[in-house]
């Protein structure tokens, strides 16, 4: 994690586990997606404003590695930083660590900023949201 991640706290529910009693792989991607909702809003963009200037984030790839389970109870903490580069698209890194300080999944993906008229990925993807972020410092804007 680097200083800049931004952290959601999230306490896993029973119905949200497997026949393993840990958490159901999917919901790790939930879990991500809600912490980059989370970031975005910390950063003053809510989804709406996003619809209404014609753009909206996609994941156009996702990679996740689990390492330790998660099981009903326990609680987590579900960081998230974008790591900005040249074109159309950034790299996000978030970290799902238990509150006992272990990893237990790494989800790592590139994102980008889609024209939603044009269906096409925007140049700069940092530009709508550093428009539209109350706190664009938070997204290393």
């Amino acid at each position: 994690m680097t200083d800049q991640d931004f952290t959601t706290r999230i306490t896993v529910r029973g119905y949200e586990t497997d026949s393993q009693g840990h958490l159901n792989q999917a919901v790790y991607l939930q879990y991500a997606e809600h912490a980059r909702w989370e970031y975005l809003h910390a950063a003053g963009i809510r989804q709406a404003e996003l619809v209404a200037k014609g753009v909206g984030p996609v994941v156009l790839e996702t990679t996740v590695k689990y390492l330790r389970e998660l099981r009903a109870g326990d609680v987590v903490d579900v960081s998230c930083a974008f790591v900005w580069r040249e074109g159309k698209t950034f790299q996000v890194v978030q970290h799902l660590t238990r509150a006992d300080g272990v990893l237990a999944a790494e989800v790592t993906g590139v994102g980008g900023i889609l024209d939603l008229a044009e269906r096409r990925l925007v140049a700069d993807p940092r530009e709508p949201l550093r428009a539209l972020a109350s706190d664009p410092g938070l997204l290393g804007l």
